[in-house]
């Protein structure tokens, strides 16, 4: 009796550990997807805000006819910039393109780059970038896009006397601004990495950059998660095509 009542609580024993080990990783599982939907909430958020803020100074905003014309928006807000002799950029951001009626999901990546000079110090910069058309877009879309290399962005126009129709720089095929201790304006942009965080990207949407900007299968507003809605709703209070 004795021998069987020992057996049946090792038994027991057994049963309980493996139930606590098998549901550990399924825990550990949603716990990961919770916080990297808050990361992604609050990353739309921040980015949502910059692109308010600097629109809303109306002088020294991006051409409303420069939104219309554009094929996907980045903003990446925050980036520290900084070093001694050697420096360095880094942060990350969401990009989203135009589709019917609106903007499509954003995309998350990051941006990095190097530089070589005298500068010392530390600065948090945004920066936005206007991607003009499908090829911009698409470049974009490498495993590593340079800004310089492959691409070159100018420097855009502010303000509403900005003329955007004739200006030569709008040949270019992507539009760069920067905001950095209040001012903001066009920033000729070179020796600048953009690529995709797919990690981010598929724990978010089950997709990658590339499906989620190009892909056949938009995700539509409702379908988007709640918290990265405030983007592309916020893009479209600009510009919306019908």
């Amino acid at each position: 009796m004795r021998l069987v009542k020992g057996t049946f609580l090792f038994a027991l024993g057994v049963c309980l550990l493996s139930s606590v080990f098998s549901t550990a990783p399924a825990q550990q599982g949603r716990e990961r997807s919770a916080k990297k939907a808050r990361a992604a909430a609050e990353q739309s958020a921040r980015a949502a805000r910059v692109f308010d803020q600097i629109m809303g100074t109306r002088e020294k905003s991006i051409p409303r006819d420069l939104i219309d014309r554009a094929e996907a928006v980045a903003v990446f807000p925050g980036v520290l910039k900084g070093g001694f002799i050697v420096g360095g950029r880094g942060g990350s951001g969401v990009i989203s393109r135009r589709v019917a009626g609106g903007w499509g999901a954003p995309a998350f990546f990051d941006l990095g780059g190097g530089s070589i000079g005298l500068q010392i110090g530390v600065a948090s910069t945004d920066y936005i970038l206007l991607f003009m058309n499908d090829r911009a877009v698409e470049s974009l879309l490498n495993d590593k896009f340079e800004i310089g290399g492959e691409g070159s962005a100018a420097a855009g126009p502010v303000g509403r006397s900005a003329s955007a129709s004739t200006d030569a720089r709008l040949n270019a095929q992507i539009l760069s601004y920067s905001r950095s201790k209040g001012a903001f304006a066009g920033l000729e942009m070179k020796g600048v990495v953009i690529k995709p965080d797919n990690e981010d990207n598929l724990q978010v949407y089950g997709m990658n950059a590339r499906d989620i900007l190009t892909g056949a299968d938009k995700i539509s507003l409702e379908k988007m998660p709640e918290g990265v809605r405030v983007f592309p709703l916020t893009l479209s209070r600009y510009s919306k095509r019908h």
